[in-house]
């Protein structure tokens, strides 16, 4: 299915409150204050934003909802957050906190049937399934806890489960890519959407403007998201939507 204009998606990877980025999920490094951030990509034309409280999982523990909150105020934009979510409860506080969508990931792979609940609880528009997943030997697999347990899942028959269950959408991030600045992982992208009819976010590997060019074209993502290049000024979104209209490319 052809989901017709293209979203830029920044992402915040919150750790003790502050947004860190890594390379292949390790070595992470401060990028700077969550509320500053959030509120300059609002400004700056970002179509949507992602916070991810990227060790709740982990800690067994919840979302910090006092920072959901503050970031809330600062943004126009539709907003989604993840990170150690796994009951309905969990996500009734984040949508009361000002999130407008939830992303899950090691809850639902743990307990597949929780994306069924969830979107039946409060629609599919508003789950967004997260999948981590690597290469082995010539098979991705899908990791949990921020890419720190290696599942016994296969990335495209998960990726078919969790529409089938309600997923709204799938933000898909290359283990192998996060964080090179090497492109994004546009073949694995290419399959899954025409496996699956729901949005992919295509996630993990930006470097460049023409890395978001062949997410779009190669890897026919429907949306892409990106960390550091934004962080630390590589790209800039009102730019790099200027450069994707001249390649024809349709941006909201």
């Amino acid at each position: 299915m052809v989901f017709l204009a293209k979203r830029i998606i920044p992402c915040l990877d919150v750790k003790e409150g502050r947004t860190v980025k890594g390379v292949n999920f390790e070595n992470l490094r401060d990028a700077g204050d969550i509320v500053e951030l959030a509120g300059r990509y609002s400004d700056e034309g970002a179509d949507e934003l992602v916070f991810l409280d990227i060790t709740a999982s982990n800690d067994c523990r919840k979302t910090r909802l006092e920072w959901v909150e503050r970031v809330a105020r600062q943004v126009r934009i539709p907003f989604t957050v993840g990170g150690g979510i796994v009951s309905e409860r969990d996500v009734e506080a984040l949508l009361r906190k000002g999130a407008d969508k939830v992303s899950v990931n090691s809850s639902v792979l743990k307990e597949p049937g929780l994306i069924d609940r969830l979107a039946a609880a409060f629609g599919k528009q508003c789950i967004v399934v997260a999948v981590d997943a690597r290469q082995d030997g010539g098979e991705w697999r899908v990791y949990s806890h921020g890419g720190r347990v290696e599942t016994e899942r296969e990335l495209f028959s998960w990726v078919k489960e969790v529409e089938e269950r309600g997923a709204g959408e799938i933000l898909f991030t290359s283990m192998d890519h996060d964080g090179t600045h090497q492109g994004f992982a546009c073949d694995a992208v290419a399959r899954m959407t025409t496996l699956v009819n729901v949005p992919v976010i295509a996630s993990g590997g930006a470097g460049c403007m023409e890395d978001f060019y062949d997410a779009f074209t190669r890897g026919q993502a429907d949306a892409v998201l990106a960390a550091g290049v934004f962080h630390f000024g590589q790209v800039r979104i009102p730019e790099l939507k200027c450069f994707l209209r001249e390649k024809g490319i349709v941006v909201r």
